[in-house]
């Protein structure tokens, strides 16, 4: 079972920085693919990055050169680095592995106001 707790959000002025942390329970979650997503009100959610086992990432378009994803395999913890946040960053933030189907956390809200 995969406990996922993420924290970090907030409320932010455009153009503003935040941390998104994640933690994560689970065997061997420090060697897996890690995703980050979010969800606006009345949107779809949304793949926003992934990182590889060998430590690779991969952006979507709209937050490429802004975000950063990273972990720390000593803590089971990633990492989403927002700079330079837009209004249309506002959303609930999740994080799971690549593969995995089951139960999401609970997410983190970031308001970002213009």
């Amino acid at each position: 079972q995969v406990q996922l707790v993420e924290s970090g959000g907030g409320l932010v002025q455009a153009g503003g920085s935040l941390r998104l942390s994640c933690a994560a329970s689970g065997r061997f979650l420090s060697i897996l693919p890690m995703d980050w997503y979010r969800q606006s009100p009345g949107k779809q959610r949304e793949w926003v990055a992934t990182m590889s086992r060998s430590s690779s990432t991969v952006y979507a378009a709209s937050v490429k050169g802004r975000f950063t994803i990273s972990r720390d395999n000593t803590k089971n913890t990633v990492y989403l680095q927002m700079n330079n946040l837009k209004p249309e960053d506002t959303a609930v933030y999740y994080c799971k592995p690549t593969s995995y189907s089951g139960t999401w956390g609970q997410g983190t809200q970031v308001t970002v106001s213009p």
